[in-house]
């Protein structure tokens, strides 16, 4: 008898959205009427056993019955089908795929997904086919974090510093971090976990929110939530911008003065503007003394975010969410871009590529605050948060992970926010699995909601409005 390692049996993806444009939550200049949605994949393994012959085959079609990993990438409604077929493309580099050495070494599934010839092709290392990469990436990250019985964030603050190195790709990277500087990084960023960890188990991460602010929100809606998030603990909120400049102003005076002058104001314009466009509109809006400018133009025009931030400190600016891939991350900083680095967990090429930037961004000295609010994005961009402060940055000073309140109750390990912070998730995994009542629900197009949303009234019976007559 011999032992058949388990090994992974099937991908499955999911075409799951929200019908979010309906109150206009997630509204802002460039996407007025987002559907928030989630191209979600499930990697099902099996277990060990034990055969007398036969190697197995790992065709794909098994159920699996041991532990699966989770994993997405957030789109906001139409195609979204689109990057569900990207991430079921990649399929056939990762079924059959022994599940200890995928766990062992996740880098390794990275660079044959990035380094695939023709796959390649379609990017490089950028759009649709990364952002699916992402997601089966981090699907392995969550399987790896469940089998060792740890949420994501600890199994990384406890990897051994020479590991964590071993996972990254420094392709493009050498000329800003070496294999040797971010080896001295994470040896240095250890000096002091413990008490670290500590703390944030009993404080949790600091955290700021976008649910006042979204651009569809009259007056009312606003002020009264952004007094809302005030009472609650949060010390920083963020309004969208961009679409009429007059409107502007009255909405961050609105929120000014509610919120009070020791309350950080953030604005999003979410790559509404041309440089100078840009320039003038934030420095209109000036007297409200807005924390940072985020996404003020494209996220590739790297020189475009310099010039912006010399016209218009003190306000810093702020990107990152559409940023592609860990080199333009290394030219923003390079070029002295951006003040503040919002990385997105489901944007680039996953945990793997992650690791690169927050390092990036600890060799710089420019603090992460991530982007989240998305459909299971504020799950996850915690667990990197945490990670970065145990065992990289070792602060959590100027840094807050965005925050929006819908959509967690479809995740099995929800976030936790308490006096405007961020509890450490305590349950394995990467906080990636959806409910799967919800995914059977908000599967599109023939999910349970989607097929009563567009199922026609039945047409009415004359006969039953003569029956009501008669009955009169």
């Amino acid at each position: 008898m011999s032992r058949t390692p388990a090994r992974i049996t099937a991908v499955d993806t999911h075409d799951i959205r929200f019908p979010t444009s309906r109150e206009l939550d997630g509204s802002d200049a460039m996407n007025p009427d987002p559907d928030y949605s989630a191209a979600y994949v499930v990697l099902r393994t099996d277990t060990d056993t034990h055969t007398g012959t036969g190697t197995g085959t790992g065709t794909g079609t098994g159920t699996g019955t041991g532990p699966e990993g989770h994993g997405f990438s957030f789109t906001i409604g139409r195609g979204n089908e689109v990057q569900v077929a990207a991430i079921h493309a990649l399929r056939h580099h990762v079924v059959g795929r022994p599940v200890d050495e995928l766990c062992a070494d996740p880098g390794a599934l990275f660079r044959d997904l990035v380094g695939d010839s023709q796959l390649r092709w379609l990017g490089p290392e950028k759009g649709v086919m990364h952002m699916a990469i992402g997601a089966v990436v981090n699907a392995v990250w969550d399987l790896a974090a469940k089998r060792a019985g740890k949420p994501l964030w600890r199994l990384l603050a406890d990897a051994e510093p020479d590991w964590l190195v071993r996972q990254i790709d420094f392709r493009y990277l050498t000329d800003a971090l070496t294999p040797d500087e971010a080896l001295d990084l994470l040896r240095r960023g250890r000096e002091g976990a413990g008490p670290r960890t500590a703390r944030l188990l009993e404080t949790g991460y600091p955290a700021y929110t976008t649910s006042a602010g979204w651009l569809g929100y009259d007056d009312d809606k606003l002020g009264r939530l952004a007094a809302q998030a005030v009472a609650d603990g949060y010390r920083q909120i963020k309004l969208k911008v961009g679409a009429d400049l007059d409107d502007d102003i009255r909405r961050c005076r609105v929120a000014r003065s509610v919120v009070g002058p020791d309350v950080r104001l953030a604005v999003d314009a979410n790559q509404r503007w041309d440089i100078a466009e840009a320039i003038r509109w934030t420095k209109a809006l000036a007297d409200f003394d807005p924390y940072w400018i985020e996404e003020p133009t494209s996220p590739d025009d790297v020189l475009g975010h310099a010039a912006i931030r010399e016209a218009v400190a003190p306000v810093k600016v702020a990107t990152g969410e559409h940023v592609q891939n860990r080199i333009v991350f290394k030219q923003l900083l390079q070029a002295g871009a951006i003040d503040v680095l919002q990385l997105d967990a489901a944007r680039v090429g996953g945990v793997n590529e992650n690791l690169a930037i927050l390092l990036l961004a600890a060799k710089f000295g420019v603090p992460v605050c991530p982007h989240a609010g998305g459909v299971g994005l504020c799950e996850l961009v915690q667990h990197l948060s945490m990670f970065d402060y145990i065992a990289v940055s070792g602060t959590t000073e100027n840094r807050v992970i965005e925050y929006v309140d819908h959509l967690h109750e479809h995740f099995l390990d929800p976030v936790v926010i308490r006096e405007g912070h961020y509890r450490a998730p305590t349950a394995p995994g990467f906080s990636a699995t959806m409910r799967p009542g919800s995914i059977e629900r908000y599967t599109f197009p023939d999910g349970a909601f989607w097929a009563a949303d567009r199922r026609p009234q039945e047409p009415k019976d004359p006969r039953d409005e003569r029956r009501k007559g008669h009955a009169a």
